[in-house]
């Protein structure tokens, strides 16, 4: 199965909610979903979201692919610079953990 981490739309016209979600790329948007990853609010100022991030670190691990918009969201919750050290091989596999690590660095 080839995954991807996206977005599945869950609000009603013209008031947008998302859900950040794990599913079979070959499938629609609003397809079923294999794991819930949080929820994202871009109507709210500033946008709000939630992401489970050892889920997400895990998913990502194991080879599913998130799309432009769900990678900006999991770089803002700090998944991505975890599933980047971990991809290294810096052995950070939690996001609080990259982000002291590059703290450390600088």
């Amino acid at each position: 199965m080839a995954a991807k981490i996206r977005l599945k739309k869950v609000g009603r016209k013209g008031q947008p909610s998302y859900r950040v979600v794990v599913l079979d790329g070959r499938k629609p948007r609003d397809a079923k979903v294999v794991a819930d990853l949080g929820h994202y609010d871009p109507k709210t100022e500033p946008a709000t979201f939630q992401i489970n991030n050892e889920v997400a670190l895990k998913w990502l691990c194991d080879g599913a692919k998130a799309t432009k918009a769900a990678r900006d969201i999991l770089s803002k919750s700090g998944v991505m610079a975890a599933y980047d050290a971990a991809k290294r091989g810096g052995g950070a596999t939690e996001p609080d953990e990259a982000e002291e690590d590059e703290k450390a660095e600088a």
